[in-house]
């Protein structure tokens, strides 16, 4: 049987690496560094995998525009003093090497910066197994389908033979905005009711049933 997509997209932090208690923890510690009364964890939980000035956008919504550089300096010093102890989800780097033997193009889109994915990349020993990726400082934030566009762009793949993978309605949304298919994992950053009001073809509750999903599938 052939492969019914030949690229799949991965978002990086709650869908391989167990990484959003870090990313919540550091964005409110940022804040009350700065005497910011802090987002709450809810609040916080659903700014995940946007950019980082359009994450801290909605999670500060009143904060002056001038003090948002502060904020994020004060964010990535909390976030990489803790980064180097996140791990990947259990399972995942089997589940990559598996789509990478069985000859998928892999790539990932993220929140990240370009300097923050390539760390991630480093840590997890993952980075050479994606063929390619784009980051939040190279195109539109999510849910804008600029990072998935360039991807088909990038292998000559169409929009049915593309899946985007991900732990967040950002995520199902620019796939959406992007004519491609999508799947939800439940076990990241946003519920399983919000990720299944987005209809998404199916939504995981850890990444043991990802795989076997994309074993029969994808």
């Amino acid at each position: 049987m052939g492969k019914r997509f030949e690229l799949i997209v991965f978002d990086w932090d709650g869908t391989l690496m167990d990484s959003t208690g870090a990313i919540v923890a550091s964005i409110q510690a940022a804040a009350r560094d700065l005497g910011i009364e802090p987002p709450s964890d809810e609040r916080a939980h659903h700014i995940i995998g946007l950019g980082l000035i359009d994450a801290l956008r909605h999670a500060l919504p009143d904060l002056p525009a001038e003090r948002y550089q502060d904020v994020a300096l004060r964010y990535r010093q909390h976030y990489m003093a803790r980064d180097q102890d996140l791990l990947l989800f259990e399972g995942a780097e089997a589940l990559i090497e598996e789509l990478a033997a069985a000859g998928h193009y892999l790539a990932v889109a993220t929140g990240k910066t370009r300097k923050g994915l390539d760390r991630a990349f480093a840590v997890s020993g993952l980075g050479p197994r994606f063929h390619a990726s784009r980051c939040a400082d190279e195109c539109h934030s999510k849910p804008h389908p600029q990072m998935l566009e360039e991807l088909m762009d990038e292998f000559g793949v169409a929009p049915e033979a593309t899946l985007m993978i991900g732990d967040t309605t950002h995520d199902l949304l620019m796939a959406r905005n992007a004519g491609v298919a999508a799947l939800g994992v439940a076990y990241g950053a946003h519920p399983r009711d919000s990720l299944e009001a987005e209809s998404p073809l199916y939504c995981a509750a850890n990444v043991a049933q990802l795989a076997a999903w994309l074993r029969e599938r994808a």
